[in-house]
């Protein structure tokens, strides 16, 4: 089975959470698609609006008349959500065989984000397991998980280097 990935639909103005209610409601009543479409989204954002010298938040849509589908794409489930209530068609060059959004369009646009667990802390003790320093240990200094970046302490010469390296290029000793 294909993995499910993103696909952009356009809907008519007002129309995207009539939308999402009846894509969801297809993903729940109905016992084929519920590992065919998987989720449904309209991503949102908090804005602060001055008025009368009083904040007031509240949430925009960040692409209106879009909604995003994760979905193993077949021809039943383009039907199903072409044919939805409320969708004017896929985003993409070809509406007919739509492409999927890549990873980084995806995190980009704030559709899925991506929670990075780790397991060391700054302090610990690591090993460097790829590239030019494998097998050099080192002491964690700094950890950048928006670039997903560890800066490690190495004794290297007789002193302390600084050493910067993917997240996934060291493991916890």
């Amino acid at each position: 089975m294909n993995e499910a990935k993103w696909y952009v639909v356009h809907t008519y103005s007002g129309y995207e959470k009539k939308v999402m209610q009846s894509l969801e409601a297809i993903m729940a009543n109905r016992e084929d698609m519920k590992d065919l479409i998987v989720d449904v989204k309209i991503p949102y954002q908090t804005v602060e609006e001055i008025k009368d010298g009083k904040v007031i938040e509240k949430e925009e849509m960040i692409f209106p008349a879009y909604v995003f589908v994760k979905m193993v794409l077949t021809d039943e489930t383009w039907y199903i959500v072409r044919n939805t209530r409320g969708v004017t068609g896929f985003v993409g060059a070809n509406a007919q065989k739509p492409n999927p959004l890549s990873d980084k369009e995806v995190e980009r646009m704030g559709v899925e984000t991506k929670v990075i667990t780790i397991d060391f802390a700054i302090g610990d003790a690591v090993e460097v397991t790829r590239g030019s320093f494998e097998g050099f240990p080192g002491i964690v200094t700094g950890i950048d998980t928006e670039n997903k970046k560890v800066t490690l302490s190495v004794n290297m010469f007789g002193g302390e280097t600084p050493l910067e390296l993917d997240i996934t290029d060291v493991k916890k000793v």
